[in-house]
């Protein structure tokens, strides 16, 4: 059996195996296939049964130029690279990598806000360039220092990593508020469920942890920020679609937002004449937050784990049943 990886460098940069895939059978990665280029895909998946991708798309013109295709597995939680509607008519099984990087994302999310309030990274630099040795006091700040207990965050999205979130949200003294289509009692424990309006009217900080969908596309925009709190923060590290960016610059730099954490951002890369690249108290960070070693593992061996279950004759985590 033959099995390609199109893009695996970011799963795997070298300081993880392929060896369990490769004893699944003839396996070949490849770091990078163009993401626009359909024909490279084409002759790189050639007469392979098994493909695997993180962003390259495959298509429908890339299924019917490929017709050995019998598995397609995606190393990622979102799936939309695959026509998945296309391979269900062929029967081909699209599976993903539905749970790996709750610990990591949440995480990830916290350190953007804890980032925001004390500024670590600007304030080690500048001691590096010799400011504090130079300081007529015994300390100094650049910016603002934020304390969070006894503050609200609003966390839209309420699944696994927003509930993890708001565990350590709620750890650090913070009221959670959270928005979620599902409420459960997990996220009762955790924090109250109130409707859209009264979170963005009520939350100091609004962090967004909800799937990408055609309803919520540049939800947070013009609209939605006007009836936010003066001085709010946001964060995202969900999907960059999820917030309309021109409308996020500009509550930054007339001061209606506080300051911004994004590890994610509408076009990936991120395109020099972003509007966030030169907003104020903007940071952004180059969508790593999934990218631990231990969440990069965990998707390796749920994809294995996917093409032994195929084998077996029980595909799971299929996405196109």
């Amino acid at each position: 059996m033959k099995i390609v990886v199109l893009d695996g460098y970011t799963e795997n940069p070298g300081d993880l195996s392929w060896e369990p895939l490769a004893a699944l059978g003839d396996l070949t990665v490849y770091d990078r296939t163009s993401l626009t280029n359909p024909h490279e895909a084409i002759a790189r998946i050639a007469d392979a049964e098994v493909v695997f991708t993180n962003k390259t798309p495959i298509t429908k013109a890339v299924m019917d130029a490929c017709p050995n295709i019998r598995f397609i597995s995606v190393l990622a939680t979102g799936y939309n690279v695959v026509d998945t509607a296309y391979a269900r008519e062929k029967g081909i099984p699209v599976t993903n990598v539905p749970s790996y990087g709750t610990a990591s994302v949440s995480q990830f999310s916290i350190a953007l806000l804890l980032e925001i309030c004390h500024h670590i990274g600007h304030h080690n630099t500048s001691v590096h360039e010799g400011n504090w040795e130079n300081c007529a006091d015994w300390c100094y700040w650049d910016y603002p220092l934020i304390e969070l207990e006894g503050k609200t965050i609003g966390i839209i999205g309420f699944g696994r990593i927003g509930q993890a979130e708001g565990r350590v949200a709620k750890a650090l003294g913070m009221k959670v508020l959270a928005y979620d289509l599902y409420p459960n009692d997990t996220g009762r424990a955790i924090g109250e469920y109130v409707d859209l309006d009264m979170l963005l009217a009520q939350a100091d900080v609004i962090t967004l942890h909800c799937n990408l969908t055609p309803e919520n596309t540049g939800f947070i925009n013009k609209d939605t920020i006007a009836k936010m709190k003066d001085g709010v923060i946001l964060i995202n590290n969900a999907r960059g679609q999820l917030i309309h960016e021109q409308d996020v610059a500009d509550a930054l730099n007339s001061g209606k937002m506080a300051a911004a954490g994004l590890d994610v951002v509408y076009t990936e890369p991120i395109r020099g004449d972003n509007p966030l690249l030169k907003a104020k108290n903007c940071i952004i960070t180059p969508h790593i937050s999934w990218a631990p070693k231990e969440s990069r593992q965990r998707i390796m061996d749920c994809a294995v784990a996917n093409v032994k279950a195929y084998l077996a004759g029980s595909p799971v985590n299929v996405v196109n049943p």
